[in-house]
């Protein structure tokens, strides 16, 4: 039985059991396209090394007229230029009887306020403040701080220039625990890991899924 999940592996149950069970049961990987994320991987890059005071003259002299646009908007960000705790943290915690990880794009302070910063240079998630990756790398932090004044998960819409803040309190810990628990006993007691048959258009696994 699986007991440690990601956001992500999350996001696909939800998408689709069965995606689900052949990604991350069954492990079977099919090819996918990697030219839709190379703008994302080098501005993550990019952001890691900065945070860690690595030069990065000659990665910068190499962007495109369009990444080096965005480099400068991420630059630039007021949340992006606080002090930087954690750059790439790894992070696992327990929730209920299972655990969770995730890998922090960039933890930031300022006195006793803590901001967990996601770079996005492409689609902001629909619902973010119930985003699996916004639940569980709160919960995960909050966890970790322990003592804190404030704590919110910060999108950093690099496509529109814009930051989308949630705050989280005990209220938002409640709920998210109880959100994160109840998928993971679904996945846990899923038996048939059924085909929801909605994105099976836009599925690399269509052509082997037992529909």
């Amino acid at each position: 039985m699986l007991n440690n999940f990601s956001p992500n592996m999350l996001k696909v149950y939800q998408t689709c059991p069965q995606k689900f069970y052949l990604q991350y049961i069954e492990h079977l990987n099919m090819p996918k396209s990697d030219i839709p994320f190379e703008k994302g991987k080098k501005i993550h890059a990019l952001a890691n090394y900065y945070l860690q005071k690595i030069k990065i003259d000659k990665l910068e002299n190499n962007l495109t007229p369009t990444e080096q646009k965005t480099w400068e908007l991420l630059l630039n960000n007021e949340y992006f230029n606080k002090e930087c705790l954690k750059s790439e943290f790894s992070l696992y915690s327990k929730i209920g009887k299972y655990w969770v990880s995730g890998r922090i794009d960039a933890v930031m302070k300022e006195n006793d306020d803590f901001y967990i910063l996601d770079y996005k240079t492409g689609t902001v998630p629909h619902n973010p403040k119930y985003d699996y990756q916004t639940m569980i790398y709160l919960l995960c932090l909050h966890k970790y701080l322990k003592q804190y004044s404030s704590l919110s998960f910060v999108y950093l819409d690099l496509k529109e220039n814009k930051n989308i803040i949630i705050k989280f309190d005990k209220n938002s810990e409640q709920e998210y625990t109880k959100k994160i628990v109840n998928i993971c006993n679904l996945i846990s007691t899923d038996k048939t890991f059924k085909c929801n048959k909605e994105n099976c258009k836009f599925c690399e696994y269509s052509k082997i899924c037992n529909l």
